[in-house]
Parts: structure tokens; C-alpha cells; sequence
């Protein structure tokens, strides 16, 4: 089993016995996800926005425009962070102190760095689109010259990261069990429903089947 090495930056202090630095459980929980939340400095100003990504290995891309500050700002720090989480469940618990979330999350911590070369750009890009669908990179238009050179890829390489994970159900004070108040989980789960076809040809089109695999995979 490989773990991320534990530091002050990426050690979990609050709730340790649901922290676990286990690569694999960690890639798990990024590949279950398209959204994460990248945290950067600008002007001073500490901001978090939710960005897409993919991932391959322990790179996460990252893309946006040239001009975009968020990229432009870690690009200038050569550094950043980003968290990923999925909530899978409202705990209900007989007291408001023990309500709680079941949950996974990971918190990355790396380099980053601009990709430039075209073949690499035109790699990350695929890993990008990839991660969001498998397939769909071969079912679109390819990029023209202009689109290429408008966007900005970030690629950034994971250094350390942990994650935390709540999958138990109410934990609540021995002698509220018998009190007359419901208590349990409500399942929270993120589904895709039947696909929507676009006005114009897109109505008339057999829907391709790679969107068809990620609605069975996801409904």
C-alpha cells in the first residue's frame, strides 16, 4: 500500500481516525469527481472558486483562458491546493451537537506549471474531456488553431494529499437512545437522468453511444 508521506501541511488533525493517505483511496475519490475547489491568493485576497478537472497519475489539469486570474495566479505562485469532496449522507442524530455528514473528501497539495508544448497541451486537454466523459473527445469537432491558443492549461503535479472519509451511521450520547426523537441517515446521491438532445439536428440524431454508457453507468 503507498501513502503520501505525513507533514505538517497535509496531516489531518480533527477527526484523525477517518484520515487516510492511501494514494489509491485517494485517486478513487478524485476519479469519482469532475469538480474540485482551488484555492489561490490575489491582490492579498484569499479566494476559493469550484473549478473542473482530470486527472492522470498524479497530475490534475486544469484549463480555462489566457487571461483567467485564478490561473494566472497560481502560475505566478507555482503552487496550489485543491479539495475535492462528495457528500453521500445527512446524519440525523437525536440532538443537534451529534447531526453530522457522511462524506469523502481529498485535499491535494503541489507544483504547478504552464503547459506549453502542443502535443502535451493537446494530451491534457484529452485527459481533461476524458475524465468529464469517456469517449466523447473522438464524438466532437477538434479544436481550431484560435480555440488552442486562447486556452491555458495547467497542469499540477501532486506533492502530498490526504483525505478524510465519514461512512458510520448516528453516534449519538448513551442516554439519549431511548428518548422518542427519529434518528438515521438520508443517502445523498448524484444521479444522471435520461440525456436531452440539443434544438437543431441534435433532435433527429441517434444519441451516440458513449453518452448512452455514462447515463447507464450514472442513473
Amino acid at each position: 500500500m503507498k501513502e503520501y508521506k505525513k507533514s505538517k501541511l497535509n496531516s489531518v488533525k480533527r477527526g484523525a481516525n477517518r484520515a487516510t493517505y492511501d494514494i489509491e483511496k485517494i485517486n478513487t475519490i478524485l476519479d469519482a469527481g469532475f469538480i474540485g475547489y482551488v484555492s489561490y491568493n490575489f491582490q492579498g485576497k484569499a479566494i476559493a472558486i469550484p473549478m473542473a478537472y482530470g486527472r492522470k497519475g498524479n497530475k490534475i489539469i486544469l484549463h480555462g483562458s489566457n487571461a483567467n486570474r485564478m490561473l494566472t495566479s497560481l502560475l505566478e505562485a507555482k503552487e496550489m491546493s485543491m479539495t475535492v469532496m462528495h457528500l453521500d449522507a445527512l446524519v440525523l442524530a437525536r440532538s443537534g451537537f451529534h447531526h453530522s455528514v457522511n462524506y469523502r473528501s481529498a485535499t491535494l497539495f503541489g507544483t504547478c506549471k504552464k503547459i506549453e508544448d502542443k502535443e502535451e497541451k493537446n494530451d491534457a486537454l484529452f485527459c481533461f474531456m476524458e475524465h468529464m466523459m469517456k469517449g466523447r473527445w473522438n464524438g466532437i469537432r477538434e479544436m481550431n488553431n484560435e480555440e488552442f491558443e486562447r486556452t491555458l492549461v495547467v497542469e499540477m503535479t501532486i506533492e502530498t494529499a490526504s483525505a478524510k472519509i465519514r461512512d458510520v451511521g448516528v453516534a449519538d450520547e448513551p442516554e439519549d437512545y431511548n428518548l422518542d426523537v427519529w434518528a438515521g441517515l438520508i443517502p445523498i446521491k448524484q444521479i444522471a437522468t435520461y440525456p436531452i438532445p440539443d434544438k437543431g439536428k441534435p433532435e433527429s440524431m441517434e444519441i451516440p453511444q458513449h453518452v448512452l454508457d455514462y447515463y447507464e453507468q450514472n442513473k
